[in-house]
Parts: C-alpha cells; structure tokens; sequence
C-alpha cells in the first residue's frame, strides 16, 4: 500500500550542495577487481567512473562539504538552523547519529538533528519529513532546514562481485529548505515499502541479528549485496505505478512535469523504463555516469547538478517548474516526491 502525504504550502528548497570526493575510480579499475572489461560496465550500466572516500573521509565529512555549500546557496547561516535530517545507509558509526557529527562540523549547535535509513529512498523520505516539522513551527522561530544524503558505499562494496562492485561510489547531496512565495515548494510524498523483499538487497551482518564475529568476517557477510535481476525487475514494475499514482494523487497531468531526478542506480536501466513513466516533455536528470550510485545521496546529487548547471546535465531548473523526484532501493522502498521549483 501507498501513503500518500501532502505538503504543508510555503516550504521549498533555498540552495543545493553537493560534494564528491576527488579520488577518481575507472571502470578499468573496479573491471579487473570484479573479472569484467570496462565497455562491459558502460554497457550494462552507463556508468563511467565513481568517486571513492580517500581514507580520513568518513560519511559525515562528505554531508558537511556538501552541506556547506548548500547553505552559501540558500544564504542561510548554520546557526539558523532548526533542523538537520541526514539520509544514509552507511553511518560514521552505529552510533551516534551521523548527523550530530555534521551539526558539529558545522557549529548548527541550535539544531536537532537525526539520521533517516531508507537505503536509496532516505533523500526523498527524510526531505518530507524536514518540511513537516518545520511546518510545526518547532524551531523556535528558526525557519530553515537542512537535508542531506550521504553514503560512502567503498567502505562494504566487495570488489569482486560484478554485481555490485561496478555500480557504488561515495558522495553526498544536500539542501537546504525554507519559506517560498506563494504557489511554489514541495507539494507533496508518496512512499511504499513491500518488507516482504527486504532480502533483496542489504548488508546482513554487524547488527544485532548477526553481530560481527571472525566467523561473518570470514564468509563476507559484513559486506553489501544485491540480487540485481530481481532488484530490477521490482523497479521495472513498479516504479511507473509509483510515478503514475503520485500525479494522480496530486493532480498533476504528466505532461506537466518539466524534470524528472530519479535515484541514480543504474543509467541503462533508467533509460529503458523512461518511456514507461509518461513524462513526455520532463527532462530526467542522469549525471551517474560520472558518480555512479551513490545511494542516498544520489537524488540530492542529481538536483544540484541539475540546479547549478555542472556538466551536460545541468542548469536547467527554473522559476515554477515542476519536479519530481524518486528513489527506491533496499527494503524494497520506493519514494517520489512533486515540488514546484522557486526560491
């Protein structure tokens, strides 16, 4: 079943940030770890090269790059802050929270700040839930919101599985979120989880399930894995159900889309369910080919390029245009969400 929930008005996106660490990672390089050719990968994938952490970076330290730049963006300062929601997959730590961290880099000290886990649908769950709470007003006056994706999937990719190995780099996507005028901001969520297919993909040890021991270490359980035909299949089917039935909900005729920023897991696949989705004059932001899937981070990624003009994909988002975005991945979740664009 889908929830629906619509958006309390006047709440938008201010400014974008997004940060990719500088290591760059070719398909020659993940290629011959995994037993594949570079072209394999590019076929199968559309992606090019990845970005992965250098080794003092931790997932916190890519959200407050990006996180940093979002607000030079927005023009709001970290100590206005009243929230900071963080959407990620691969925590600093179990505990605490990734975000106390990045509050802490930041010096948001007047903050509350919290950690989503929705694997690849966290951005779009954790940037609805932001808006809602500062629709309550419980900031004390402070206005604005930050959201971040962040993931740095190097660290429990195994470089030899083909399957997963190709696909993941590091990075994070933020922004920040305020008071728009009148007609514009988010307009509202939908958000479904069949639970029954949370074996589909995960990392099935170092939890309290299976904590990790010599023995997990030594079959690779501490790393992620992905059963990638039946992973695509769930998206070829319902992801443009998801779409349909969210601009149903919200009244939106699918012509009216101008942009579409799915969750960047795999661009040959995105490509071939786009014409299934309807959105005949929307324009699908894909920039993975230069970062791969970067979880979490990957549609707050995608909409800042899009925003900022980075590359062939970018500057694009203008005044009232409508945007939607969507991310699936592990739990199977899948989130979509309409904004109409305005600062």
């Amino acid at each position: 079943m889908t929830v629906y929930a619509p958006a309390v008005g006047g709440v938008g996106v201010l400014g974008t940030g997004s940060y990719l660490p500088e290591r760059i990672v070719t398909n020659d390089t993940v290629g011959e770890r995994a037993g594949v050719s570079a072209e394999w990968i590019e076929r199968k994938t559309g992606i090019v090269e990845r970005r992965y952490a250098a080794d003092h970076e931790a997932t916190s330290d890519l959200a407050a790059e990006a996180a940093a730049l979002a607000l030079a963006d927005a023009g709001v300062r970290a100590e206005d802050l009243a929230w900071i929601v963080v959407a990620t997959s691969t925590p600093d730590h179990p505990q605490p929270a990734t975000a106390a961290f990045v509050q802490h880099r930041l010096g948001a000290y007047g903050a509350a700040a919290f950690d989503v886990n929705a694997v690849c649908a966290g951005f779009v769950a954790a940037l609805h839930t932001a808006a809602r709470l500062l629709a309550g007003d419980g900031g004390g006056g402070r206005r604005c919101a930050l959201v971040v994706g962040t993931e740095v999937y190097s660290r429990i990719i195994d470089p030899a599985d083909r399957r997963t190995a190709p696909l993941f780099g590091d990075g994070a996507g933020a922004v920040v979120i305020g008071p728009v005028g009148e007609g514009r901001g988010l307009i509202g969520t939908a958000m479904r989880t069949d639970g029954h297919l949370h074996g589909l993909i995960g990392v099935h040890a170092g939890g309290s399930r299976r904590p990790a021991s010599e023995k997990t270490v030594a079959r690779g359980d501490h790393w992620f894995r992905m059963q990638g035909r039946d992973v695509r299949e769930f998206v070829e089917r319902e992801l443009p159900q998801a779409v349909a039935g969210t601009l149903e909900r919200f009244s939106v005729a699918p012509g009216e889309v101008d942009h579409f920023v799915p969750h960047q897991a795999n661009g040959e696949m995105l490509r071939s369910v786009s014409g299934r989705l309807g959105l005949t004059s929307a324009r699908m932001h894909l920039p993975v080919d230069r970062h791969g899937n970067t979880g979490a981070a990957s549609v707050p990624l995608a909409l800042d390029h899009a925003r900022r003009g980075a590359g062939p994909e970018g500057g694009e988002l203008h005044d009232g245009e409508l945007v939607l975005l969507a991310g699936f991945g592990g739990g199977m979740t899948l989130a979509t969400s309409l904004l109409r664009w305005g600062r």
